[in-house]
């Protein structure tokens, strides 16, 4: 009877800290972070993946999520955003503006234009209040703005001074811009104000910030709080009450002429709420949004039901924050925050194509999403990621390829290989259904092997003709089937590598032998471009001590050359973009890419003289600042010690790069967020458990908690890691042994199962790097085998007869295009 009561207390303490702990989530997100220093997040409010998105838009030159706090003044409130991204600013269209009067009464002494209002812009970074689902500021001149959001619908809350900095009681006038962030709009922009009740009505055409094409955005605007003065339209700095209707161009000066519509109110006393929805689809859907979401104008009701579904999708995961920094804890779920944010539910928004599948947009980037973002969506909210990957294969079905990247429902630019093929491939490995056709699936990832689209900048891949008769990508490649940027043919090689990989997975899983053979040897086709006497000097001369290196070659087999530092951290003067004269690497440099061989990493360590040797370069990589933990490519670098049966150091990397490059604070990210990727990073380092993006594979560290609880929405069942002697100063941060479901566990990695079917990882903590997971059967999976290991007599992989010959034994053939540096490629 004692044990039993005993037992239930212990339950009861239990739930009510479990209870306690979603309560609390939210308090440990900042959505502040990153919104300074180039972190370019969106901390505006919004749903999980929502379209509706409002926030305070700056004039900084870093103001791709709308927001900054780096002094820049406000210009005016939007309610469509993306967060993270580089290239242009993204979205922002049709901003207000509230000022509490016109001086004299004379609505034409207000400031009309973006750039003259920004005058009275400015505010005090305290002022400003961000959480889940609700974003507050208040501006120098005494307006505070609140906004929250729905699906579709903002919902802004003006309150104004007694009296105007002008010295006159407050006629509070609001005006719509028919802009965005870009400044890019095009033809005709329309806009109506109705007199009687106050509701602007427009639409007007943009262009995308970071790819082709133009899209029509539709907005359906109502106020409610006080009595209408007047209203009517403005174009550039003049307006007119008596004007109710504009169709206005862009002008012929690069800049669109500054046009819209105002509402003046007879007093600012109580607060002035305006009701703002967007459609893609026509201004009936957006004013039809607007009064079904926000029927009431009740702020209080729309925020807290916003803060109730960040609870709901936040509350899967949940650590033991005793003894940790609360800076750590807040680090953690506000990275996890980020990765909701994008990719963004347009499901009804497409105009584009009739179709009955989820529509997602947003994809911007894949290159960026695939490595982290998606892979945690997978474990945290996999309902979701089964819609996107619905909308990723329908728009295949309609626009002909993959996209790699997309955005206000245009093809973005393509960084890199067809790397929706590792996202497809990653969801499928781990089981994801939920009404996926995954015969169109396997036939996308497919084509974009196959088939060269006219627009490879844009979709699919290029220079299709060389990659299946040369096994590479050359340098100054003659490319006639399709267009684009003829550069990145190094990391171009590597990932289509990679992406063909994924593909032979899927054709494994599904059974389809003869492709399986295929896309495994061709996989290989990395080796061609490794030049193994290659050596790599600092431009001062000094040498970095090692040789063989990636480098570029030519259309007969001769070889180009890169400095393998070219686009490191240590480069001031290359630009390693999309630019027609780029380098042919992408954003990186060929000392990062010479770690981008995921599947194979077993064949790539005995290429750099075995797993010390790996490791020594590998140091090198971090130590000497050459990577970048800013940038995408940098994060599986900070994990792959793992595969040389070290890691105790990847451990090590990911205690250091975390907190000291990635910190609570609004310029505390090292690079632009990427959609919730520089979030995700974070999340799974913290948590102990780093993907091989589409690959069934954690690589398993310590997590920066006690215990991780994380509970998967599809079975219901709680994944656990535990650690023993967790000390919160991070002395133990090496494993010294581990359990799995109570049984020895040495394998220092871990598969999908252990989140599905809720299993229980304890991990024993030491000061020391240990022995454990540094056996060769303890080592990840690899397509080659290692070798070079002098701990273990196994040398088999995890993938089985997948090894770098096919049909085994002495006779096996040798995989196409693994040219020996004797080989003659047999053109010229």
């Amino acid at each position: 009877m004692m044990t039993s009561l005993f037992t239930l207390t212990l339950l009861l303490l239990a739930a009510r800290a479990l209870a306690q702990d979603t309560d609390d989530i939210l308090q440990y997100v900042d959505p502040l972070i990153g919104a300074s220093n180039g972190g370019n997040v969106f901390p505006g409010a919004s749903l999980p993946y929502g379209m509706a998105k409002a926030v305070a838009d700056t004039n900084s030159t870093s103001n791709q999520g709308g927001f900054t706090l780096d002094s820049a003044p406000v210009t005016g409130f939007s309610m469509v955003h993306d967060s993270g991204t580089g290239g242009s600013p993204s979205l922002g269209n049709f901003a207000l503006f509230p000022h509490p009067s016109c001086p004299g009464g004379d609505i034409n002494r207000c400031a009309f234009p973006k750039k003259t209002r920004a005058n009275f812009g400015s505010f005090d970074n305290v002022s400003v209040s961000a959480r889940p689902g609700t974003f507050g500021i208040t501006l120098n001149t005494g307006i505070r703005a609140d906004m929250t959001a729905t699906q579709h619908t903002a919902l802004f809350r003006f309150t104004f001074p007694e009296n105007s900095t002008i010295g006159e009681a407050a006629q509070p006038l609001i005006l719509q811009d028919l802009t965005d962030l870009s400044n890019s709009r095009q033809d005709n922009g329309t806009v109506s104000v109705e007199e009687k009740t106050g509701r602007i009505t427009g639409s007007a055409r943009f262009l995308p910030s970071f790819g082709q094409g133009n899209y029509v955005l539709y907005f359906c605007t109502d106020f409610s709080g006080a009595e209408i003065l007047d209203n009517g339209i403005f174009a550039d700095s003049r307006a007119s009450a008596s004007v109710k209707n504009m169709t206005i161009s862009r002008s012929i000066n690069g800049y669109p002429l500054p046009g819209g519509a105002f509402v003046r109110f007879k007093s600012g006393a109580k607060p002035i709420l305006a009701r703002t929805a967007t459609s893609f689809i026509s201004i009936k859907q957006a004013c039809r949004h607007a009064e079904s979401e926000i029927p009431d104008f009740d702020f209080e009701r729309s925020s807290k039901a916003a803060t109730e579904q960040w609870k709901a999708k936040m509350g899967g995961i949940r650590v033991s924050t005793k003894g940790v920094d609360k800076s750590l804890v807040t680090n953690f779920y506000s990275g996890i925050y980020r990765t909701y944010i994008n990719p963004q539910n347009y499901t009804g928004e497409n105009p584009l194509w009739s179709s009955s599948e989820p529509y997602f947009d947003s994809f911007y980037c894949i290159w960026d999403l695939f490595r982290s973002q998606l892979p945690f969506l997978t474990i945290t909210d996999p309902t979701t990621v089964t819609q996107m990957i619905r909308s990723l294969i329908d728009t295949y079905r309609h626009v002909g390829w993959l996209p790699d990247c997309r955005m206000s429902l245009n093809k973005g630019y393509t960084q890199g290989g067809s790397n929706a093929d590792v996202v497809l491939a990653d969801a499928y490995i781990k089981g994801l259904k939920g009404g996926i056709n995954w015969e169109d699936g396997y036939a996308a990832v497919v084509k974009d092997a196959e088939v060269e689209p006219f627009d490879w900048c844009c979709q699919g891949r290029g220079g299709l003709d060389s990659w299946h008769t040369l096994g590479y990508i050359p340098v100054q490649d003659f490319d006639w089937k399709g267009f684009g940027t003829l550069t990145r043919s190094i990391s171009r090689t590597l990932e289509y590598a990679y992406n063909d990989f994924c593909i032979a997975e899927m054709a494994k899983a599904s059974g389809r032998t003869t492709d399986q053979e295929k896309y495994t040897l061709s996989s290989g086709n990395w080796r061609n471009l490794y030049k193994e006497d290659q050596t790599s000097f600092w431009w001062n001369g000094t040498d970095t001590g090692f040789t063989g290196f990636f480098e570029p070659r030519y259309l007969n087999g001769t070889w180009g050359y890169q400095n393998p530092l070219n686009c490191s951290n240590h480069d001031d003067f290359s630009v390693c973009s999309l630019q027609n004269n780029g380098p042919e690497t992408f954003e990186s440099s060929i000392w990062e890419y010479g770690f981008y061989v995921p599947h194979d990493q077993a064949t790539l360590i005995s290429l750099y003289g075995g797993p010390n040797r790996f490791v020594d370069r590998l140091n090198y990589l971090h130590d000497q600042n050459i990577t970048y933990i800013g940038n995408e490519p940098s994060f599986l670098t900070v994990f792959q010690y793992h595969y040389a049966g070290r890691p105790a150091l990847s451990a090590k990397r990911a205690h250091y790069y975390i907190p000291e490059f990635f910190r609570t604070t609004p310029d505390g990210l090292p690079g632009n967020d990427d959609s919730g990727a520089m979030g995700s990073f974070v999340a799974f380092s913290m948590m102990g458990l780093f993907p091989n993006p589409g690959q069934n594979v954690y690589l398993i560290t310590p997590p920066f908690f006690e215990s991780v609880n994380v509970t998967n929405p599809l079975t219901g069942k709680t994944a656990r890691i535990r650690n023993v002697n967790f000390d919160p100063s991070y002395k133990n941060i090496y494993i010294q042994n581990a359990t799995l479901d109570g049984v020895k566990y040495t394998k220092n990695w871990i598969d999908h199962s252990f989140f599905t079917e809720g299993k229980e990882l304890v991990l024993t903590l030491g000061d020391r790097e240990s022995d454990w997971g540094t056996k060769v059967e303890d080592l990840p999976p690899s397509l080659g085998e290692y070798e070079g290991f002098g701990n273990s007599s196994s040398s088999s992989s995890g993938y089985g007869s997948w090894n770098n010959t096919v049909g085994g034994g002495g006779g096996a053939k040798r995989i196409r295009g693994w040219l020996r540096e004797s080989e003659g490629v047999g053109i010229m």
